[in-house]
């Protein structure tokens, strides 16, 4: 018995570190696009256009969380997350050789007119939708995966420490394109490729290394954790019954994936805009708003996601959503803090209030995931985790096309009284299950 718990505390905390591992190579091939964004808008692509992209690109990779949670619930989800991790390198590659694509090899700012600059938009449109697309398959394979390793005492803890993933992927891509690659070589195409690359040899690695469950390394499964592979007629009938009945009629999902489209309006305004919106409201250079984003995910969005977990699990007895309400309301105060600070300011004044955004943002984003879980059951964790990713991505109209919009219409105050209100409401929303349960019966 002593060598088994050994033996499962090993392959628990290796399945933990290689879903990190995986996600975060996600992230590097979805989150350059923030950096590469000044880059193509010295090429002719206009802010609209920008959040454009990112708005298509959004609501589509919802739609995909959801398509291909239910793919990764009847599958392995090791295949599924290898496969997606090197699809999406490819088209990253592709992306960097687009403009030799749309213009035929023509300098992009030189081009042959409107024609050309259309093609050049719709080439790299078309890119970043698929790219989104194929991104929806690094969620579910985790969100499927880790309630397999993990008892439901250890879970709130263990995925919050999981989710440092997504701040160690945007981090690491802002620390390699923000402090090296543009400052050195202001070259776009290698926001593309360099990452491509990382992500193409990772993926490879994620194939042998991530495990589904411990029954594929001859231990038991955890007490009340059983893995699903929907195999036959009778099977799929009963999972989609499952599905209809504990994720599609279920209010407190429904109550979560709302208050998902809250918090991603306030990280994606971050994260996607984050460079830009702070060398242009803020008054920074590239270097120092890298500075400000890497803070923002490594050091603020890290700390907040433990310290939500832990909270979680040793304060409100596993109730994820009612650490969500304080996460919630902590955001809203410091977005506040940081609007409010001149661009005249330093830097540590600028920095501290938007860490501290990062701090509390990233408590929900990790812990409304979870909360899907335990409302559903881990048999529909990955469906439970689409319909957040769905709401959850439609938050794109406002952060992509819609910021971009106002950013270039109306200026960035409007775009900072959008997520104010967003913070303030999604903290509404999330209130209104306080009473819920810690986690539903299997």
């Amino acid at each position: 018995m002593t060598k088994t718990r050994k033996s499962l505390g090993w392959w628990q905390w290796e399945t933990l570190l290689v879903t990190m591992g995986g996600y975060a190579l996600y992230y590097i091939i979805r989150k350059n696009f923030s950096l590469a964004m000044p880059l193509l808008a010295g090429i002719g692509i206009s802010k609209v256009q920008l959040g454009a992209f990112l708005t298509a690109g959004g609501m589509l990779y919802g739609l995909a969380r959801f398509t291909n949670g239910i793919l990764t619930d009847r599958n392995s989800a090791r295949k599924v997350m290898a496969a997606g991790l090197f699809i999406c390198a490819i088209v990253n590659v592709i992306f960097g050789v687009s403009d030799f694509i749309a213009l035929g090899g023509a300098a992009p700012a030189v081009g042959n007119g409107v024609a050309a600059a259309s093609a050049l938009v719709w080439t790299m449109g078309i890119l970043y939708i698929v790219n989104s697309y194929f991104q929806g398959m690094g969620v579910g394979p985790c969100v499927k995966t880790l309630p397999l390793w993990f008892p439901p005492n250890q879970l709130a803890t263990k995925q919050a420490i999981w989710n440092l993933s997504h701040s160690i992927g945007a981090g690491g891509v802002f620390a390699l394109l923000g402090w090296w690659i543009i400052p050195h070589f202001n070259a776009w195409r290698l926001c593309f490729l360099v990452p491509a690359g990382i992500a193409m040899a990772g993926s490879v690695g994620l194939f042998f290394a991530m495990k589904d469950s411990p029954e594929d390394v001859g231990l038991p499964p955890i007490p009340g954790r059983k893995v699903t592979v929907v195999r036959t007629k009778e099977e799929s009938a009963a999972y989609k019954a499952f599905v209809r009945d504990h994720v599609l009629k279920n209010p407190y999902i429904w109550i979560l994936a709302t208050s998902n489209f809250f918090v991603n309006t306030v990280r994606f305004a971050a994260l996607d805009w984050g460079p830009t919106l702070l060398m242009e409201s803020k008054g920074l250079t590239v270097e120092t708003a890298t500075t400000l984003c890497f803070t923002f995910e490594i050091i603020g969005g890290n700390l907040g996601m433990l310290a939500a977990g832990w909270a979680s699990d040793h304060v409100f007895g596993s109730r994820t959503h009612r650490t969500c309400v304080f996460c919630f309301f902590g955001v809203a105060l410091a977005v506040a803090a940081f609007w409010a600070v001149p661009a005249s300011a330093s830097l540590a004044v600028k920095l501290v209030p938007f860490a501290m955004i990062g701090f509390f943002v990233y408590g929900p984003q990790a812990l409304l995931g979870i909360s899907s879980t335990q409302q559903a059951t881990p048999r529909a964790a990955a469906a439970a985790g689409g319909i957040l990713g769905i709401l959850g991505y439609l938050s794109t109209v406002v952060s992509g096309i819609g910021f971009g919009w106002m950013a270039q219409h109306w200026g960035w105050n409007a775009a900072y009284a959008t997520i104010l209100v967003c913070a303030v409401l999604g903290g509404l929303t999330v209130l209104m299950m306080w009473k819920a349960p810690a986690e539903q019966g299997a």
